[in-house]
């Protein structure tokens, strides 16, 4: 006979054996005979099949473009980093070169040039370089001097910022038409031939920059464009009451001023002078304007002497004989000499003459002028007699009359004229 206990056991037992065999459960795993068969997993389930989509062609042609483009992305990326490193590294020049890029290169012959002057080595990627950083049709002329070991993206850069050598030209203030044409003609960098030439007085003076394979043209429009740049901000900064109607007139008059006196102190004090002579109708008797009319641009290109007869003489530009001013300008002013028409000095004076020391002595009345006039002839007349002492010494020296230490010193012919 069982106990209550023993029947509640069996029971428990029955309901577990139930529960786990019941409900469509697989049945209990039987309890392993071994070690080894207890570490043995249970049956693999098989593989699923596989769908007929995947074996389709078209699928199998798709994944493989699909590979292919992703390892072709990878290669790419490979080589633009590789490439970029190569573009931005030091390069092969050893020493520092000039390389001149004529006027409408194209990126193909300036890498050309730059590989044939070793400044780059792999030519392909300086133009793959230049093409993506789209700097194609940036690529500036000129004569360009490269440093030691100068990087693909430095060449890049400069040719891009055009830092070319620079040359010069410098046109003196108070220059005519024909010593500024003289001059652009005999620069050696500059080239081409001068197309169009502008009226005197329209070219500023001035030093200006430009890089090798610039035109004489180019030089000139350059200069014409500076004046007509400079000449609006100073007539527009002018005094009233002027009797000065036009910007070409102050140019007219300041180029005068630039042919009268080289003394940038005096120039508004002279300007002064001829303003107070035009407001009162006096002519304003400036010899340079006869030389002008007399031999045009040409006039200062060599040592002339002004004679009384000339002065007389009917001139269209001569001030002795006309009132107002002249019909153009006898030179191309610079900036101080117009600055200095536009607001003169406020005086009374009404002459000026050269003191003979390089500036001028002014007066008010006709009585001052005139004892200045004397006693510039006085001075004229002392460097005639000691430029007529030299030369007699000199003929005396090549007689032999007297020897070569006895021939009066230079210095004493000048303060003889003094």
């Amino acid at each position: 006979m069982s106990s209550p206990e023993t029947e509640t056991s069996s029971t428990d037992t029955n309901q577990a054996t139930n529960q786990t065999s019941g409900g469509g459960e697989s049945p209990m795993r039987p309890a392993p005979k071994s070690p080894r068969e207890a570490i043995q997993p249970e049956r693999v389930p098989e593989p699923p099949v596989r769908s007929r989509h995947a074996r389709n062609p078209f699928v199998v042609f798709f994944n493989f473009l699909l590979t292919f483009a992703v390892l072709a992305v990878l290669a790419c990326g490979d080589l633009l980093y590789w490439g970029k490193t190569e573009f931005d590294s030091k390069g092969p020049l050893a020493q520092e070169t000039t390389i001149i890029v004529a006027p409408g290169s194209g990126l193909e012959t300036i890498t050309n040039t730059l590989d044939r002057s070793g400044v780059v080595d792999q030519a392909w990627i300086f133009i793959g370089g230049v093409w993506l950083y789209k700097n194609t049709d940036r690529l500036k002329a000129g004569e360009y001097v490269f440093p030691v070991g100068v990087s693909m993206r430095g060449v890049m850069d400069m040719l891009v910022e055009g830092k070319a050598v620079l040359h010069s030209i410098t046109i003196p203030e108070g220059w005519t038409n024909a010593q500024i044409v003289d001059r652009v003609n005999k620069h050696p960098i500059l080239v081409g031939d001068l197309t169009e030439m502008p009226r005197e007085g329209a070219l500023l003076p001035e030093t200006y920059k430009f890089t090798r394979g610039t035109t004489q043209q180019e030089i000139i429009d350059r200069m014409r464009h500076a004046q007509e740049k400079v000449l609006a901000e100073i007539w527009a900064r002018r005094s009233e009451g002027l009797p000065i109607k036009t910007p070409e007139e102050l140019v007219i008059l300041a180029s005068i001023v630039e042919k009268e006196t080289g003394r940038a102190d005096e120039r508004p004090r002279v300007a002064g002078v001829f303003v107070n002579r035009l407001k009162k109708g006096w002519r304003l008797e400036s010899d340079p304007t006869i030389l002008y009319g007399l031999h045009g641009g040409e006039a200062w290109q060599r040592s002339r002497t002004l004679l009384k007869s000339e002065k007389e003489a009917p001139n269209r530009y001569n001030t002795y004989q006309i009132r107002g001013l002249p019909p153009g300008p006898i030179a191309n002013p610079g900036r101080k000499a117009m600055e200095a028409v536009a607001n003169p000095s406020r005086t009374e004076e009404m002459f000026f003459v050269a003191d003979g020391r390089g500036g001028h002595l002014f007066a008010k009345t006709l009585e001052e002028h005139q004892r200045n006039v004397k006693r510039w002839r006085e001075v004229e007349k002392g460097r005639r007699d000691a430029a007529a002492a030299a030369e007699k010494a000199d003929e005396a020296v090549a007689a032999g009359e007297v020897r070569p230490e006895a021939k009066p010193a230079n210095g004493a012919a000048q303060d003889a004229a003094s």
